[in-house]
């Protein structure tokens, strides 16, 4: 505190017990004079006043400048009729991205549930629990003896048509058989063919393989386990789309990953407008309650029909996952830029003011008055609205509008600081 404001103190102090002693003394001589009023006529009043009218007026004006002076130098801010001390920010025209917030979960960029082709016996594990695997890889051996006795016995078959038909064409050349001969030997040398490439695939469904990249899950079989062919597999549409019960083993693709969630069906637009655009929506994901690290990526797609229980169509987006950290099931956070407010005007959300009629704000003009303004809020995030219905470079009171009146004078207390200013840079 400065030397002069504490002079200024100490003076209204001081001029404060100076009244309060006037005022004792007043009563005291009120209640000396009182019982001689009564006998005071009004002759002798005005002569009185004529004698002192001087002296009276003289009074008069110094109690009126005093009461003046008090009231410039320290006014009485609460008073009605006083200026109400605001803080004010002035409007400008900003680019401001349009940003959706969602939750979602992350899921397998692709997810295989190993399930034999056919009823035999497992003789052979070649995948471990956990296990990185590629497209191609095998992983189990089923007892193919069976199999590989039958399609030696087709092969040989077939090999032996087609020996038979060969001779056939030459006889015919020398007319030793007739054309329906020949005809008929060729039928069977591809029949036979057939059923040898047939014993061939019924093989190979003893070697399982993988048919992504990807990790292998927990192995269901062991050596000796009896598998039955089976192709029944349940769906959902969450993380957990498809059921590992009754699987060999599963095998889930990491990296990348991908995040699914919903989002409003009123944002549903601006979305489709962006896609159209040919720019991917770019998107970044906080996975978990601590959301130390965020993830970027693209969205894949959105989906092609809005779900009516909860009025929201469903998007996915594929993130990096090169540390093997994601796993399908997370819970996600997701945020995403869905487009950009042109030339938008924005104002803290503590600046509005809600009442009967709907929305406004107080703008103070250049004589320091204050006037409402409605305005329509067309999108709000992390305490900014992008509002209509006030021009750039207006004055919007953000602080200080709670004892605030249309047409109120006000008085500055200090500039709004620039984080009201700044825009919001990341929704819903």
């Amino acid at each position: 505190m400065s030397k002069i404001e504490s002079f200024l103190n100490q003076a209204v102090a001081k001029l404060g017990r100076l009244f309060s002693a006037a005022k004792a003394r007043l009563c005291q001589l009120w209640q000396k004079l009182a019982p001689h009023f009564k006998h005071l006529s009004f002759s002798k009043a005005k002569s009185f006043v004529m004698s002192y009218k001087w002296t009276i007026l003289l009074v008069l004006i110094i109690l009126y400048a005093g009461n003046q002076a008090y009231n410039y130098f320290f006014p009485a801010e609460t008073k009605a009729g006083g200026p109400t001390t605001v803080t004010t920010m002035v409007v400008e025209k900003k680019d401001i991205p349009l940003i959706i917030e969602a939750t979602g979960t992350i899921v397998s960029n692709g997810i295989v549930d190993i399930r034999p082709m056919v009823t035999n016996t497992v003789a052979k594990i070649h995948v471990k629990d956990g296990q990185e695997v590629k497209a191609g890889d095998l992983l189990f051996t089923l007892d193919n003896r069976n199999d590989t006795a039958n399609y030696e016995r087709l092969k040989a078959l077939a090999e032996d048509a087609q020996k038979q038909y060969l001779r056939a064409k030459e006889l015919v050349e020398k007319n030793f058989i007739s054309k329906a001969g020949l005809e008929t030997s060729m039928a069977n040398a591809k029949a036979t063919q057939a059923a040898a490439r047939a014993a061939e695939v019924q093989l190979s469904f003893d070697s399982i393989r993988s048919p992504i990249d990807g990790r292998a899950g927990i192995v269901n079989v062991f050596p000796g386990s009896l598998v039955q062919a089976s192709n029944v597999v349940s769906t959902a549409t969450n993380s957990t789309s498809t059921s590992s019960v009754g699987a060999m083993v599963t095998i889930s693709q990491l990296n990348p990953i991908n995040v699914q969630f919903v989002i409003p069906e009123k944002d549903i637009p601006v979305l489709l407008e962006n896609q159209l655009d040919g720019e991917p929506i770019a998107v970044k994901v906080t996975v978990g309650d601590s959301g130390k690290k965020t993830y970027e990526g693209k969205v894949l797609v959105i989906d092609n029909q809005v779900d009516p229980s909860i009025a929201a169509v469903r998007v996915k987006a594929q993130i990096p996952n090169n540390a093997m950290t994601l796993l399908p099931g997370q819970f996600a956070r997701v945020s995403m830029i869905a487009s950009t407010l042109k030339d938008a005007l924005a104002v803290p959300s503590e600046a509005i003011v809600m009442n009967p009629r709907g929305r406004m704000v107080f703008v103070v003009d250049k004589d320091n008055k204050a006037t409402s303004k409605p305005v329509k809020v067309v999108y709000e995030y992390l305490g900014q609205s992008v509002v209509t219905g006030i021009e750039a470079g207006d004055r919007v009171v953000v602080e200080g509008k709670q004892s605030l009146r249309p047409g109120g004078k006000v008085r500055e207390a200090k500039a709004a600081g620039d984080s009201k200013n700044k825009p919001a840079t990341e929704k819903k």
